[in-house]
């Protein structure tokens, strides 16, 4: 037969020296019966039993007491693992609201992010609509000389390139927007 391993070595509890003073009185008890028997005499035999009578009623409260302690122990240790898991989902639960304030806080910024480019945006519209009308207005009256036109076309050009440059970072903005809410929401699924 091969010997136990180290885990069930380590987990399994110590016998008591109450434990063994109790086996060792049952012991004893056992012995005086059974030399009492051996001798013949009913006096030797009264006493015997009286005596084992006692020793086992010894043997009996050591044992309770034995059992009463270690249910003690067992309870404490309860205690203390509740304790202690009490004190880890405190912590689990602060953490929670922590990256639940952080990611709402990011959100909140993306979200004025994005209004504040989507108001750039129609800005840049209404400049870049602004600047074709006049150039417009001005070909048609043929008020234009070559400098202004070319002035005219240069804001207009720029204008078209500021709304595209506006137009990008605002899909920009929206797509980080969206993997945020996503990331956010699994993790909620998963929590």
């Amino acid at each position: 037969m091969s010997s136990p391993s180290a885990t069930q070595a380590t987990r399994r509890r110590q016998r008591s020296t109450r434990l063994t003073v109790a086996v060792g009185l049952l012991v004893l008890a056992a012995l005086v019966v059974i030399g009492a028997v051996l001798s013949g005499s009913t006096l030797l035999i009264v006493l015997a039993a009286f005596a084992a009578l006692v020793l086992g009623a010894a043997a009996t409260k050591i044992t309770h007491a034995e059992l009463v302690q270690t249910r003690r122990d067992a309870a404490r240790d309860r205690a203390e693992q509740a304790q202690a898991y009490k004190r880890i989902t405190e912590q689990r639960v602060a953490e929670h609201q922590a990256h639940d304030q952080h990611m709402s806080s990011v959100i909140a910024e993306r979200e004025k992010t994005v209004g504040e480019l989507e108001e750039a945006l129609a800005a840049a519209h209404a400049r870049a609509a602004d600047a074709l009308r006049a150039r417009s207005e001005e070909a048609r009256h043929g008020r234009l000389i070559s400098g202004k036109l070319e002035v005219a076309e240069g804001r207009a050009a720029e204008a078209m390139i500021r709304v595209a440059e506006l137009e990008a970072e605002l899909d920009a903005v929206r797509a980080e927007l969206d993997a945020t809410r996503a990331r956010w929401e699994q993790q909620k699924l998963s929590a």
